[in-house]
């Protein structure tokens, strides 16, 4: 049995789309998904499936939302060794980094490089992002010393700059997600 982790997009912020923990849980479990747990209320679980392929399970989890719940949330699926890669892949060196300002923002896929090479890195200073794979980015780094209220380079990661779907967790979250899917 392999351990997965879900990211939903854009749930419980702001009033808006709506999913309970307990219903997300129940919807995964629905998806034949075995010792599902959820961390926080922002649409993060963890859990088991005998599937290996995160992109299917990600399909599935989105189309049960739709059918159940009326709602389009985009979800992104890594398996327990992917989240443990993204750990392990830090390019960062977090001495003095506050995790709670540090975010890592998973891609459903790959963005066009061009987009990526339109960010000039000292326009955002002292915000700073790295991409552990610039050939393949999965996932973004992003220090954000003065938090992501204020910050202007968070604003270039979203899905409409992207061209992909991007859902980002602070450092704590990724930490948190990944010990619970290595457990």
């Amino acid at each position: 049995m392999t351990s997965y982790v879900a990211l939903l997009r854009g749930i419980n912020v702001g009033g808006k789309n709506k999913v309970p923990m307990q219903t997300l849980r129940e919807l995964l479990t629905g998806l034949d998904c075995t010792d599902v747990r959820t961390h926080l209320q922002s649409g993060n679980a963890v859990f088991g499936h005998p599937r290996a392929d995160p992109a299917e399970l990600a399909t599935s989890l989105e189309a049960r939302i739709t059918e159940e719940l009326g709602l389009t949330i985009r979800c992104l699926v890594r398996d327990g060794a992917g989240l443990q890669r993204v750990v392990d892949r830090n390019p960062f060196d977090m001495d003095g980094i506050d995790p709670s300002r540090f975010l890592v923002t998973f891609l459903s896929a790959p963005p066009d490089h061009a987009r990526l090479a339109a960010i000039d890195p000292a326009a955002h200073a002292p915000d700073e992002f790295r991409l552990a794979d610039p050939k393949a980015p999965a996932e973004i780094y992003l220090h954000l010393p003065n938090g992501i209220h204020t910050s202007k380079l968070a604003l270039q990661f979203t899905d409409r700059k992207l061209g992909v779907t991007a859902t980002a967790r602070n450092w704590n979250t990724v930490l948190k997600l990944t010990a619970m899917a290595t457990e």
